[in-house]
């Protein structure tokens, strides 16, 4: 999917919070994003992303599983058992590349699955099936 392929899709009504502890990949996201008019916001570890969860419900979270204190594997454990905020979309956005870590994020709940180092097409594409998905479900 191209840029030209969104044209008549309303991202901007979504938030797309991205989670990872590396300000770096933070601001990758974002610039990759903000290319197709999504409101992103940005969580430095798993703490931060559950109170803005809380607070905010975005369409998506974009998840990396290595941080310190609350790792993602524990965020997407919370997110998936709290009723409010189980319907919430996940794409896991990691270096853990095993099939095992694989498996484990979707047998967890993860809507999607991208390694890094980020491929931006894929990144992109990924999400705007995403929020399609929950422009489908009617949220």
């Amino acid at each position: 999917m191209t840029l030209t392929d969104i044209k008549n899709i309303d991202l901007s009504k979504h938030t797309v919070l991205a989670v990872d502890d590396i300000p770096m990949n933070l601001l990758l996201i974002s610039k990759i994003l903000s290319r197709i008019n999504i409101n992103i916001s940005t969580a430095a570890n798993g703490r931060e992303a559950l109170d803005f969860i809380a607070k905010n419900k975005p369409s998506l979270v974009l998840l990396d599983l290595m941080m310190p204190e609350i790792d993602g594997y524990e965020v997407l454990r919370r997110i998936r058992e709290n009723p409010e905020t189980a319907d919430i979309r996940v794409i896991i956005l990691s270096a853990l590349n095993s099939n095992e870590d694989i498996v484990k994020g979707f047998n967890m709940g993860a809507n999607d699955f991208i390694t890094k180092p980020i491929i931006l097409e894929k990144l992109t594409s990924c999400v705007i099936t995403q929020l399609q998905l929950v422009d489908l479900a009617g949220r």
